[in-house]
């Protein structure tokens, strides 16, 4: 009996399958001694997100690497050199019941005959209906958590926090409603923290990941990027407090978010 490509692929992805894996994206084609192939007795790191009511949870970007199964790259000059391979997967977290906890378990033996390796996880959570901020504003970024396993760099993020053991991350955001004008105006909602887009983090001996993100709705942050690019033309910053700061800054002061939010809720 012969199979299609698209058949045979799949038929090696449901044999090669761990629970939650969603999809396999195989180097060069659909090819068994490059697959994925965990054991069942691998160790495996658990990733937990609590996502608050109006976020959701967003799918996990999952890396594994090998020193086996490399390919030739070439640098800014055109040299060659040799690269580890990779393989990259996406995975939905799970809901944990009726609680507010999603969950993913990342093995850390990939398998096969490249002997693959967890590398790094991208996760973080995202406005589940930005149309409330408006009825045309799109999600922007934010939110966004990038673990490391191995001494590799992600794509996504540096390292900003080297951690010892398993790792528990909890973070204030603010809501910031963002209007550009140049080009096709648009409006956006983002979730702004202190590690801008992602928070990067080293844990080499981590088996638990749990990640609470913490938005205060109350504080919403307002921004209009100027209609016409020019020097002295900046973005400007509308505070919750109502103060407006243009000062040549792309990104909020997360600071001065923390101190009006501190302040407000100190008073009687």
């Amino acid at each position: 009996m012969s199979f299609s490509h698209t058949e045979w692929c799949t038929r090696v992805i449901s044999r090669f399958a761990i629970p939650c894996l969603i999809l396999f994206l195989c180097l060069g084609g659909c090819k068994q001694d490059q697959s994925l192939d965990p054991p069942a007795d691998s160790e495996q790191i658990t990733v937990t997100v609590k996502v608050p009511e109006e976020l959701e949870a967003e799918t996990m970007q999952v890396m594994y690497r090998s020193t086996l199964c490399t390919f030739i790259n070439h640098d800014a000059n055109g040299e060659p050199y040799t690269r580890d391979g990779y393989q990259q997967l996406e995975l939905q977290p799970v809901r944990q019941g009726t609680t507010d906890l999603y969950q993913a378990k990342l093995a850390i033996d990939g398998g096969g005959a490249c002997k693959w390796r967890l590398s790094n996880v991208t996760f973080g959570v995202v406005y589940a209906y930005p149309t409330r901020f408006g009825e045309n504003v799109r999600y922007g970024a934010g939110g966004g958590v990038v673990v490391v396993f191995d001494h590799n760099n992600s794509s996504h993020s540096g390292v900003t926090w080297v951690v010892d053991g398993d790792l528990t991350i909890r973070e204030s955001y603010y809501p910031w409603v963002h209007e550009s004008l140049l080009g096709r105006p648009k409006l956006s909602v983002s979730l702004t923290g202190e590690g801008k887009i992602y928070l990067g983090y080293k844990a080499l001996n981590a088996r638990s990941v749990y990640f609470e993100p913490v938005v205060h709705s109350d504080f919403v942050l307002y921004s209009k990027g100027p209609a016409v690019k020019k020097d002295g033309n900046f973005t400007s910053f509308t505070y919750p407090d109502g103060s407006v700061f243009a000062d040549g800054r792309w990104h909020p002061n997360f600071r001065k978010l923390e101190a009006i939010r501190l302040a407000a809720q100190s008073k009687p």
